[in-house]
C-alpha cells in the first residue's frame, strides 16, 4: 500500500508541488510563532503564563498555535480572521446588498466580500493589538514581581499593534495561499499545525503528571481509550450519509433518448463540518482572555464564569454551536437551489412533485440531519473536555481539539485522493486517443 501510494505521488508532479507549497507555507508559519514581540521579558514573561497552566489560556495558546504564550508576532493567530468571516456571514442575514453580492454576482461578489474580510480583519486586529499592548504593560511576573514589559509607552504600543497586525495579516495571506497554491482549506491547516506541535509537549506534561501522582495511571489509560473511541466516533460520523434517491425522467432529443437513471443526493450528518467549535471557541475565548489580564474583581468574577469548566461557558458554547450549525449550513447548502436545478434536469425525488414541494422535502431532512449533526458536535466538543478538566489533563486531546484534527485530516485526504483519481483520468483519456483516418 505504502509503495503505490509512493508510485502515484512520483508519477503526479502537480500532487508533489501542490504538496510541496502546503509543507513550505505551514513552515513559515510555525517560524513565525517563535519571532517575540520587541520590548517584552522573555523569562518574566514565561513566569506569569505559567502560573496560568490549566486556564482558559491554555485553551487560546493552543489555537495560537503557541504563540501567545511567548507574546510572538503570530500572537493573536487566525482568530480576528474568523471573527470577522462570523461578522460578515452574520451581515449577509441582515444586509441584502452584502447578501447580493455573496448569491447573485458570482466570482466577482464573493471576491468582494473575501476583500471586506479582510478590511475588518485588520480593523479588529488593530483593536485587539492596542488592548493587548496596554494589558502587557500592567503585567508583573508572580516569581519576582517583575515587569512584563521593559520598556512601557506610547512607542511600545505602537510597536505592539503594528507588529501584531502585521502578523495577523502575514497569517490571513499564508492561509489563502494554501487554498490557492496548496491542498485543503488554509485557515483549517493552519489551525490544524497549531495542534499538532503542542501535541507532544502535552504528552510529557501527562507524563509528568503521572510521574508525580497528580494523575492516576488507570484513570490516564481510561481517558487514552476514550480518545481512541472519540477519535473512531468522528471518523464513523465524518464519513456518514443521508442519500436521497434521485430519478430522472426519460426523454427523447431528436432521435436519443435521455435520461431514465437513478441517482442520490448525499448529504452529511455534519454538514458543517469544524466550523461551529471553531466558530464558537473563537467567540468565547478572546474575551474571557483579555478580561484575564485584568485584576479588577468584578472582571475575575466574570472571567470565573467562563472557564471552560464552568456550565454557563458550555450552555454557551453548546448553543453557539446548534447556532452555527444552521447558519453555516444554511449558507452552503441551498435547498432551493438543488430543487430548481433538478426540475431543469429532469430530476425528482420518488413520491416528491417536483419544485416547491422538492424544496421542503430536503430542507426538512437537512435540518433533522443538521440538529443530530448539533448534537454530535455538541457531545464530542464538551464531554471529554469536563472530563479532561476533571482529571487535570491538557487541553490538546480535549473533544474539539480532535474533532479539528481528524476532520481536517480528512478533507485534506480526500483532496489528495480526487487529484490522483483525475491524474488517472487524464492518463486514460490520453491512452485512447482516437486515431483520425490516413
Amino acid at each position: 500500500m505504502a509503495g503505490s501510494g509512493v508510485n502515484q505521488l512520483a508519477q503526479a508532479p502537480e500532487l508533489r508541488t501542490k504538496l510541496l507549497w502546503t509543507l513550505m507555507l505551514l513552515c513559515a508559519y510555525r517560524v513565525g510563532v517563535h519571532v517575540p514581540v520587541p520590548g517584552i521579558d522573555a523569562a518574566a514573561l514565561k513566569g506569569f503564563f505559567d502560573s496560568l497552566q490549566g486556564s482558559v489560556f491554555d485553551l487560546l495558546n493552543m489555537f495560537s498555535g503557541g504563540g501567545l504564550s511567548n507574546v510572538s508576532v503570530f500572537a493573536l493567530g487566525i482568530m480576528p480572521y474568523i471573527s470577522a468571516s462570523i461578522i460578515l456571514q452574520l451581515l449577509q442575514v441582515v444586509s441584502p446588498d452584502i447578501k447580493r453580492l455573496a448569491k447573485e454576482e458570482g466570482q466577482a461578489g464573493r471576491r468582494k466580500i473575501t476583500q471586506y474580510t479582510r478590511y475588518l480583519t485588520v480593523l479588529i486586529t488593530l483593536i485587539q493589538g492596542f488592548g493587548i499592548a496596554a494589558l502587557l504593560e500592567g503585567m508583573m511576573s508572580p516569581l519576582n514581581n517583575a515587569p512584563i514589559v521593559q520598556h512601557p509607552g506610547w512607542e511600545f504600543r505602537l510597536v505592539t499593534i503594528i507588529t501584531l497586525t502585521a502578523g495577523t495579516i502575514l497569517i490571513m495571506w499564508l492561509g489563502e495561499q494554501i487554498t490557492a497554491k496548496g491542498i485543503g482549506n488554509g485557515i483549517s491547516l493552519i489551525i490544524f499545525s497549531g495542534i499538532v506541535v503542542g501535541i507532544p509537549g502535552a504528552v510529557g506534561r501527562s507524563f509528568q503528571l503521572i510521574r508525580t501522582g497528580d494523575t492516576n495511571i488507570l484513570v490516564a489509560a481510561l481517558l487514552l481509550v476514550m480518545m481512541l473511541a472519540v477519535v473512531v466516533g468522528i471518523v464513523f460520523v465524518e464519513r456518514a450519509q443521508r442519500r436521497i434517491p434521485i430519478h430522472y425522467a426519460k426523454r427523447q432529443v431528436g432521435r436519443k433518448m435521455f435520461g431514465g437513471q437513478t441517482t442520490h443526493l448525499p448529504l452529511r450528518l455534519n454538514t458543517a463540518g469544524v466550523i461551529p467549535p471553531i466558530f464558537a471557541q473563537s467567540l468565547l475565548l478572546f474575551p474571557a482572555t483579555v478580561a484575564g489580564f485584568s485584576e479588577a474583581a468584578w472582571i475575575q468574577r466574570v472571567v470565573s464564569w467562563f472557564q471552560p469548566t464552568s456550565v454557563l461557558y458550555n450552555i454557551v458554547f453548546v448553543a453557539l454551536i446548534f447556532f452555527f450549525c444552521f447558519f453555516y449550513t444554511s449558507i452552503i447548502f441551498d435547498p432551493k437551489d438543488i430543487a430548481e436545478n433538478l426540475k431543469k434536469q429532469g430530476g425528482f425525488v420518488p413520491g416528491i412533485r417536483p419544485g416547491e414541494n422538492t424544496r421542503k422535502y430536503i430542507n426538512d431532512v437537512l435540518e433533522r440531519l443538521t440538529l443530530w449533526g448539533g448534537v454530535y458536535i455538541s457531545i464530542i466538543s464538551v464531554l471529554p473536555m469536563l472530563l479532561i478538566a476533571q482529571f487535570n489533563v491538557p487541553f490538546y486531546f480535549g473533544g474539539t481539539s480532535l474533532l479539528i484534527l481528524v476532520g481536517v485530516a480528512i478533507d485534506f485526504m480526500g483532496q489528495v485522493e480526487s487529484l490522483l483519481i483525475s491524474r488517472q483520468y487524464e492518463g486514460l483519456m490520453g491512452k485512447t486517443r482516437i486515431r483520425g483516418r490516413a
